[in-house]
């Protein structure tokens, strides 16, 4: 998980209510400029004091204290120490690559708006020696920038350090780092008819993301029961593999936007997120580059799932592009061709069991045919 730091050197009379919407939320830091300002304070989470140029004479209940070579001659001794760099050229950037490498604690801010400094401390991180414990911490402007920082390099830095300035940006700051997508519980469907469907529109939706072969997204005629349509990474023999797209179904279909909402293919668009599925049940998601909607025969797969006395239970139907290249998942990962089904045959869905308006869960009465 993620690290969460606060930064309360300049919160001023906000500093006490701060502190405590951070101790409630399980923050990781507090960072004072103030030894007086870390008293007090429990020992779920690590004191950090960041002085300006002149020391303290004592540093009171700090449990870590970061110097800053630019403005401090050396650590301080008989304490933990570790290290504040703000990088904003090639001397500051070689600085920060030799902390993240030595330091037990390294704190970065960068002065420019891109992305690559980081990414070079943090391939210097990753072949850094020793135990390799050493924690990187970057400075974030504001909450909603948390994921773009931790998602640098897949990896990102350990965790982020926010200087709120009001009561509740803690909280987001907290909600968007542990931000994660749940496991589903799929359910193995048996198909129970397959029909030609006429002429129609289908949704290819092609996303941002390089799925794996035994990912996909889950698409339905129904809310209430999806079927996992696989991505087009599996071979062909007439066309090359696109590794980021689901050929998946008819423009009126359900998808997950994510774990608990859905959207018609119709309304995505570049930008938007889907839930990507893989059939073990793990979901991550992915943003649509590009939804390409086209006229095409359509092929209705009608399947029912089980019940816990082995009876029929939710009945199911997708609407999918009326052609062989199209693939379904199955258990186990096996890959189907959809016009290759027979009744009897068992494909991979997910039952989200509640009826849905514009999207969200609602516990009411609604009939879908």
């Amino acid at each position: 998980m993620k690290q969460c730091w606060l930064d309360i050197r300049s919160a001023d009379s906000l500093k006490s209510a701060l502190c405590q919407e951070a101790i409630h939320r399980r923050f990781d830091a507090i960072v004072a400029a103030d030894p007086a300002d870390l008293a007090g304070l429990p020992p779920t989470v690590l004191r950090v004091l960041l002085p300006g140029p002149e020391l303290p004479e004592t540093f009171g209940d700090a449990d870590l204290v970061l110097v800053d070579p630019a403005v401090h001659p050396a650590a301080p001794a008989g304490v933990a120490a570790g290290t504040y760099i703000e990088v904003s050229d090639a001397a500051t950037l070689e600085l920060a690559c030799a902390s993240v490498r030595r330091d037990p604690y390294t704190v970065l801010r960068f002065t420019d708006p891109t992305n690559i400094p980081l990414e070079i401390v943090l391939a210097a991180a990753a072949g850094r020696g020793g135990d390799g414990n050493g924690v990187v911490i970057t400075t974030i402007e504001k909450a909603a920038d948390a994921p773009v920082y931790l998602g640098c390099l897949e990896h990102g830095p350990d965790g982020v350090l926010l200087a709120p300035q009001a009561p509740g940006e803690a909280g987001r700051l907290k909600d968007a780092v542990e931000q994660r997508t749940p496991d589903l519980e799929l359910t193995e469907l048996t198909v129970t008819a397959i029909t030609h469907a006429g002429m129609g529109e289908r949704a290819c939706v092609d996303t941002c993301t390089y799925l794996a072969q035994d990912e996909g997204i889950l698409v339905g005629s129904r809310a209430k029961a999806l079927v996992l349509c696989v991505s087009e990474t599996h071979p062909l023999p007439y066309m090359p593999t696109r590794p980021f797209r689901v050929n998946a179904g008819a423009l009126m279909s359900y998808t997950l936007a994510d774990a608990e909402h859905t959207r018609y293919l119709s309304e995505l668009k570049a930008g938007s997120t889907v839930l990507a599925v893989g059939v073990d049940g793990r979901t991550r998601p992915a943003v649509v580059g590009r939804v390409k909607i086209e006229t095409r025969p359509l092929l209705s797969i009608d399947a029912v799932a089980p019940t816990a006395d082995g009876g029929r239970g939710e009945e199911v139907n997708v609407i999918v592009q009326d052609d062989w290249h199209v693939r379904i998942l199955g258990p186990g990962g096996k890959v189907l061709n959809s016009t290759a089904l027979r009744p009897g045959d068992k494909i991979l869905g997910y039952l989200p069991r509640r009826e849905r308006h514009v999207g969200y869960p609602i516990d009411e009465f609604c009939f879908e045919q």
